[in-house]
């Protein structure tokens, strides 16, 4: 079976944890602090606060901004609930805008149209890798005073021109298993901000800046070493995973046929944590199961956008986004990760085109 995904933990991972469990310091301790300091290194920020999810990164990063009740946050109805849900933590809105077709990412087109008095900030998703259009996001967000939270919890290593993801305004990463790097579960807030830095350090320790005396409501959200000593071994790895994430991705670019293949504009540095064909026509079940058939996993990402979800239909009503509701019918993510061989790649390519030439 070509899976998917394939989480791999490799030799220096495994004497990475030994050293840990060795040591004694099994909770937060000096190896959350270097793994800080080299994803920071990484994104090219000031800061990066380890915690123990991406879902509590992006609940953290609204909570830093003082994002609450009343106040809207707008984001793309086309990712993981994830994005949407962090806004409910925190008392507030999520306002959806639809998507670009061609990225899957959010619209910028529309954002302006969205914003009220209540609206507090853009959370852009940076989907499947890639980043969106920071630039013209920063400039609104300049233009309305509005914090920018990027939920790149996709998109490890990605950038646009000079600057990496999560660089641009707050960043929220996941380093869940299947993602382009893993803590086996974490997840990581880059910032340049002084202020958002120590406002996350207190919420993640119980609202605590000396031990025992709590200076606001905070909760338990800290990485342990354990976790941290993981997350080191596999971010010196990352910039080699994505290099061949990217091979792979060119070898499908060059070899599939009638299916649209991943829309990348100049300037951008995707690092596929999925890559996602569109397939025309309503094929796109039938050739899921052909694939499964041939033993090649796949994935749709997501089938259903946010705003039909069943809960959020009854929170916010009817609402209609043309384009992800579109994407959600025909988008299928196939094997990208760095562990495919030559002959995985042709056998992919070479069964999707067989059968999309069918008719």
């Amino acid at each position: 079976m070509i899976s998917i995904a394939k989480p791999t933990m490799g030799e220096e991972e495994k004497k990475a944890v030994m050293e840990v469990l060795d040591s004694g310091i099994i909770a937060q301790g000096p190896k959350v602090k270097e793994f800080e300091q080299g994803f920071a290194e990484m994104c090219g920020v000031k800061h990066a606060i380890a915690t123990t999810s991406g879902t509590t990164a992006l609940h953290m990063a609204l909570l830093a901004h003082d994002i609450g009740k009343d106040d809207e946050v707008i984001t793309s109805p086309f990712t993981f609930i994830a994005s949407a849900n962090s806004v409910l933590f925190v008392g507030a809105k999520p306002v959806f805008v639809d998507i670009d077709p061609r990225t899957f990412n959010m619209d910028v087109s529309q954002i302006e149209a969205k914003i009220t008095p209540r609206t507090k900030a853009i959370l852009p998703v940076h989907l499947y890798g890639m980043v969106c259009d920071m630039d013209a996001i920063m400039e609104i967000a300049a233009k309305h005073n509005l914090v920018v939270i990027e939920d790149a919890c996709q998109s490890h290593g990605a950038g646009l021109r000079d600057k990496k993801a999560g660089s641009f305004g707050t960043g929220a990463f996941s380093l869940y298993p299947t993602k382009n790097m893993t803590s086996a579960e974490g997840g990581m807030i880059t910032t340049n901000d002084d202020a958002i830095d120590d406002s996350c350090r207190v919420i993640r320790n119980h609202g605590m800046r000396r031990r025992y005396y709590h200076d606001q409501l905070g909760y338990n959200f800290r990485m342990t070493d354990v976790h941290a000593a993981i997350g080191n071994a596999q971010l010196a790895k990352l910039a080699g995973s994505n290099a061949k994430r990217r091979a792979n991705a060119e070898f499908y670019d060059q070899h599939l046929k009638v299916v649209s293949v991943p829309f990348v504009p100049d300037g951008y540095f995707h690092v596929y944590h999925q890559y996602t064909i569109r397939v025309p026509e309503g094929k796109r079940d039938a050739l899921r199961e052909h694939l499964t058939q041939n033993e090649i996993g796949s994935e749709i990402y997501y089938p259903l956008p946010i705003h039909q979800q069943g809960f959020y239909m009854d929170m916010l009503g009817k609402q209609t986004y043309p384009q992800a509701e579109f994407a959600a019918q025909e988008v299928l993510s196939l094997p990208v990760h760095p562990f495919l061989t030559q002959s995985d790649l042709e056998k992919v390519a070479e069964t999707i085109n067989a059968f999309m030439a069918k008719g």
